[in-house]
């Protein structure tokens, strides 16, 4: 069995900074309620960037930090629920960006969780020997599927894109993976896509507006049901302690999600990266961006370990733990 190793990673958000008192002008909220629920004070708005443009840009910066060539690229692995279309598929409109001419592409829907879901994949497929050089990919323009008169939703998302390089290598620094879903709770959070609409249709069929519903207390009661699930399990599986974890990065939703689950674990929340306070819930590029950060502001060093986990819609949930190879 191959071992893999993360030579790379790169993020990108988008220049506007939309913070909580703009929301205010938009929609019948404050700072203090936002920043008392959810932690958030300002998110990152595109201003016509797509998912596609984004990925690129993040993607440009992993392969640059890992120092590989375009042509080496076997596998583009991109998580995203706001793809730029249908078809083609957001990950191939990203290897004709950076020329990946070499590259096997596809995407991944599992919102939140999508950049675990991608990690997961693209270590067992280089664990399996099909490829040695992967680029997973997590983005995500939340802002073109939000209601913006729905205080309840559009307060919690940015948009953001974030990218990882994985090769087959000498070191093994993916220690465990974990995935979950949970698909009797998928109505907690959705985004509906278009209806079933042709002549044998019978009667109207009516129109659907493809924007982001949620059932708060559900998403929170899952949220911190998962994190410790997730954690104990990912733990287990590398056999270690939470005593050994550098850094737990979790899906970036809501500092009080963070708050009951690390209650749950017996641990404090220094031991946590949060980052939502600047960026908000970037979705598939979350835990990337966090990652990303982590290593470029060298809070880490060789020989620590990270364990990152997320959850979203569908219901899904996941994670991994990276031992630094830096």
């Amino acid at each position: 069995m191959n071992k893999v190793e993360i030579t790379g990673t790169g993020s990108y958000v988008p220049p506007k900074i939309v913070d909580n008192n703009d929301l205010s002008l938009i929609v019948d909220t404050s700072d203090e309620w936002i920043t008392s629920r959810t932690g958030i004070k300002e998110r990152r708005i595109s201003q016509g960037e797509d998912t596609s443009d984004m990925a690129t840009k993040a993607a440009i910066e992993a392969i640059k930090d890992a120092k590989i060539s375009v042509e080496d690229i076997e596998l583009i692995v991109l998580a995203t629920v706001t793809p730029d279309s249908f078809m083609p598929s957001t990950a191939c409109i990203v290897q004709k960006n950076i020329k990946a001419v070499n590259a096997t592409c596809f995407d991944v829907s599992a919102a939140c969780s999508g950049f675990a879901y991608a990690m997961d994949i693209a270590v067992q497929f280089i664990r399996a020997g099909r490829f040695k050089n992967v680029l997973v990919i997590g983005a995500d323009t939340f802002s073109k599927i939000l209601d913006w008169k729905d205080r309840s939703t559009c307060i919690l998302f940015g948009d953001g894109a974030s990218a990882a390089f994985l090769q087959s290598g000498e070191e093994d620094q993916i220690l465990s993976t974990y995935t979950g879903s949970d698909g009797s709770k998928g109505d907690s959070l959705t985004c509906p896509a278009v209806a079933v609409n042709n002549p044998y249709v019978d009667g109207v069929t009516g129109t659907i507006k493809s924007v982001v519903g949620m059932e708060g207390r559900e998403i929170f009661k899952f949220g911190v049901k998962v994190l410790e699930k997730s954690v104990k399990a990912l733990l287990q599986q590398a056999d270690c302690t939470l005593e050994e974890i550098k850094y737990i990065i979790p899906h970036q939703a809501n500092y009080r999600i963070i708050e009951c689950a690390a209650k749950k674990l017996g641990i404090g929340m220094d031991r946590f990266y949060i980052n939502l306070d600047s960026y908000g819930n970037t979705s598939a590029a979350s835990i990337g961006i966090a990652l990303d950060e982590v290593r470029k502001k060298n809070l880490v060093k060789k020989g620590d370990k990270i364990l990152i986990v997320g959850f979203g819609g569908g219901l899904t949930y996941g994670g991994f733990i990276l031992k630094v190879n830096l």
